[in-house]
C-alpha cells in the first residue's frame, strides 16, 4: 500500500511539472515493493496479455487495447510505450486507487523483447504474443540467436495456462512453440501474391532454428519472414490459425480477407493504416482477441476505428501540409516503412532524423543495411537532422539521392521549419526518425502548436 501511494505521489508531482510520468512512478514503486507488479496484476479479472517482439508491439498492443475496450472491458495499458518493468508498474500505479485497488479488469502490456525474462518473472500472463524477431540494436539485444534463446527459456517457465500467440511466418518466432507446453495460436499471411522468392539481404534466419540447415523459401515477405521449410529436418511454417487469405494495400489503409479457421462470411478487416506490416499487427491482435474469447465481429469493429501511436504512421496537420510520422530503428523496420510508402507510388519529401543515444542504438551502422536504394529514386527532397545527421546525409548520397536534394539542418525546430517550408501546401512530408529523435521532433511540433505531448494520447 505504501509503495503504491509513493508511486502515485511521484506521478502527481511529475504531472504538475508537465512530465509524462510514464516510468519513474513505477521505478519508485518497485524500489519499495519488488512484488508490486505481481500483486496488482493478480487482481485483474480477465488476466493479462503481454505483447513483445522487435517491431510492431506498440501498434499491436494499442489495437488489442481498443478491442478489449470494445468488448466492454477496461484495460490497464502502458499506452505511452514505456515497455520495461518500470513502465508496466507505472501503468498499474496510474490505474490504481490510493487504496491500491485497480479500476481496470485486464492488463494489456507491451514488453521490450530483451526485458521479457525479467517481466515474466514478475507476472504470469494469460496470453503472450510475439510479433517477430529481427536484428535490432546489437549493443542492447546481442545476436538474434541469443535473444531467441533467452525468450525460449522464459517461455519454458510459463505455466500451461498461458496461451502463446506466435507469428507463423517468422521461423525464429514459430520455433518458440517448442518451448511451451500450453495452448498455441499462430497468425500469418497466406496471400500468395504477397512477397518474392529470395530471402532479403537483411535476413536473420537463413538457417533452420532446429538443425541449422539452410531454409528454403517458397515466398519471402520481409527479411526472413515468409513461407519457409527446412528440407533436412522437416521443420516448416505452421498453418496459421488466424490468416490473411487476401491482402489489399491502399495509400491510407489495409484490407484483409481472413482465412483459416476464423474465415467467415463477415466483412473484410479494414485497418486505417497502410503497409503490410500493419496487416501483421492486426492479425496478431485478432489472434490475441481469439485467445481471450472475444468475438471476431468485436475485433473487426474496433480495428476499423483504430488510431496509431505517436510516430507509427501518425498524421499531423501543419500549415496546410500533412506530416506522416514513421519511427524507424532497424533495417527491417525501415524497409517495412518505406515499403508502405513505395507501394502507392509516392515521391515523398522527407524529414529524416538520426540519433545515437542508448534508446536508438549507439551503433548507427544499421542504416547501411536498410534499403535506401529502393527509396532514393523516389525522393523529391530530404531534410536531415539529429545527432548523426551527416551520417544520414552520407547514406542518402551513396543511395543515389542527388546532393542538391539533401539539406542538413541543425536543431529540431529549424529542421521542422525548413522541411515544412519546402513542402508545397496540400502535399505530404514524411518524417523518418529514430526513437529519441522522434521524441525531440514531436516535442518541437508540440512547441510549435501542431500536436500535444505523446503521453497525453
Amino acid at each position: 500500500m505504501t509503495a503504491i501511494a509513493a508511486g502515485k505521489v511521484t506521478r502527481v508531482g511529475l504531472q504538475l511539472l508537465g512530465r509524462g510520468a510514464t516510468a519513474l512512478p513505477g521505478l519508485v514503486t518497485l524500489a519499495m515493493d519488488p512484488d508490486a507488479i505481481a500483486r496488482l496484476s493478480a487482481t485483474l479479472g480477465h488476466g493479462t496479455v503481454c505483447v513483445s517482439g522487435t517491431n510492431g508491439k506498440t501498434t499491436t498492443t494499442r489495437m488489442l487495447s481498443d478491442i478489449v475496450r470494445a468488448a466492454g472491458w477496461q484495460p490497464v495499458h502502458n499506452r505511452s510505450g514505456s515497455n520495461l518493468d518500470r513502465g508496466i508498474a507505472a501503468a498499474l500505479v496510474a490505474d490504481a486507487t490510493w487504496g491500491g485497488e485497480l479500476r481496470g479488469d485486464v492488463g494489456v502490456f507491451e514488453i521490450d523483447e530483451a526485458s521479457v525474462p525479467r517481466v515474466l518473472a514478475r507476472l504470469i500472463p494469460g496470453v503472450l504474443v510475439i510479433t517477430n524477431l529481427f536484428r535490432d540494436q546489437l549493443d542492447r539485444y546481442f545476436e538474434i540467436d541469443a535473444l531467441a534463446r533467452r525468450l525460449g527459456e522464459a517461455i519454458g517457465r510459463l505455466p500451461d495456462t498461458t496461451t502463446l500467440v506466435l507469428n507463423a511466418d517468422d521461423p525464429i518466432v514459430a520455433f518458440l512453440a517448442t518451448s511451451h507446453r500450453g495452448p498455441l495460436l499462430t497468425f500469418g499471411v497466406d496471400d500468395r501474391s504477397v512477397g518474392g522468392t529470395v530471402p532479403q539481404a537483411i535476413s536473420d534466419a537463413t538457417r533452420c532454428p532446429r538443425c541449422k540447415s539452410p531454409l528454403r523459401y517458397s515466398r519471402v515477405i520481409l527479411a526472413h519472414v515468409g513461407d519457409w521449410r527446412c528440407e533436412h529436418c522437416g521443420l516448416e511454417r505452421p498453418r496459421p490459425d488466424v490468416s490473411a487469405a487476401a491482402v489489399q494495400l491502399g495509400p491510407n489503409d489495409s484490407r484483409l480477407r481472413l482465412g483459416g479457421p476464423v474465415a467467415s462470411a463477415m466483412d473484410d478487416v479494414v485497418v486505417p493504416l497502410p503497409g503490410l506490416y500493419n496487416a501483421y499487427n492486426a492479425l496478431a491482435a485478432i489472434a490475441a482477441a481469439r485467445a481471450l474469447d472475444i468475438a471476431l465481429s468485436t475485433a473487426i469493429r474496433a480495428l476499423a476505428g483504430f488510431k496509431p501511436a505517436f510516430g507509427r504512421l501518425e498524421i499531423v496537420e501543419a500549415e496546410g501540409r500533412r506530416l506522416r510520422l514513421l519511427l524507424v530503428k532497424n533495417p527491417a523496420g525501415f524497409n517495412a516503412a518505406i515499403g508502405a510508402l513505395l507501394e502507392t507510388g509516392r515521391h515523398p519529401r522527407i524529414l529524416g532524423a538520426l540519433n545515437d543515444r542508448d534508446a536508438d542504438s549507439r551503433d548507427v551502422s544499421w542504416i547501411w543495411d536498410a534499403d535506401f536504394e529502393a527509396l532514393a529514386p523516389r525522393v523529391a527532397h530530404a531534410t536531415v537532422t539529429g545527432l548523426r545527421a551527416r551520417d544520414l546525409a552520407l547514406r542518402f548520397k551513396y543511395a543515389g539521392v542527388p546532393r542538391e536534394r539533401v539539406a542538413v539542418v541543425a536543431g529540431w525546430v529549424p529542421a521542422i521549419r525548413a522541411a515544412i517550408d519546402g513542402t508545397p501546401v496540400g502535399e505530404e512530408l514524411v518524417v523518418l526518425a529514430t526513437y529519441t529523435a522522434m521524441l525531440s521532433l514531436r516535442d518541437a511540433l508540440a512547441r510549435l502548436g501542431f500536436v500535444g505531448q505523446f503521453w497525453e494520447d
